[in-house]
């Protein structure tokens, strides 16, 4: 089943086989849990909310059509589901990146150390100041590698208006980052 493409997979669900699905879920969990992750700011919700989406998905599938990806069709599920629950907290929070992901070493010796840990600090400041609306196209784009049509289908949003969000959200990192420096 790992070497069908979701669609095939879909179709097998639809179909009646639910080992189709659990397929889809193994594929998609972790993605929606890390990105419900840096919306919410709370592991246990993150993990409520992916089961939500989950179960959204499940009991939506039968009625899915490859208008879109089941991609952008999940992760819209999994973003309207954050939104409601970050509306009703009224809070919107940023995740700080966590110090043991894996990122590319500038530099080696303690300079170079203290260089990337400095600059790590800075994006993560400059990212728990940025709009929820920028850190919502960038997450999808920087972290899933959604395309421009795929985040709007999973924002609701035009194509131009992600392309715009996109821009404004580095620009802002960029001289928030300057600032920190």
């Amino acid at each position: 089943m790992r070497q069908l493409l979701d669609h095939e997979c879909i179709a097998l669900f639809q179909r009646g086989d639910r080992e189709a699905f659990a397929e889809l879920v193994r594929r998609y969990q972790n993605r929606v849990y890390r990105f419900l992750l840096r919306l919410t700011g709370c592991r246990e919700e993150a993990l409520e909310l992916t089961q939500d989406t989950m179960l959204k998905a499940f009991r939506g599938l039968a009625d899915w059509r490859p208008d879109a990806t089941f991609a952008t069709w999940l992760f819209r599920i999994a973003n309207n589901a954050a939104m409601d629950r970050l509306r009703r907290r009224k809070v919107v929070e940023y995740v700080p990146i966590e110090e043991h992901m894996d990122f590319p070493d500038p530099g080696t010796g303690p300079e170079g150390e203290l260089q990337r840990t400095q600059r790590y600090r800075a994006l993560e400041s400059a990212l728990q100041r940025l709009p929820e609306d920028y850190r919502q196209v960038l997450l999808l784009r920087e972290v899933e590698e959604f395309s421009y049509a795929e985040i709007g289908e999973a924002l609701g949003l035009q194509v131009g208006t992600v392309k715009s969000r996109i821009s404004r959200a580095r620009q802002a990192l960029l001289e928030m980052c300057k600032h920190n420096v």
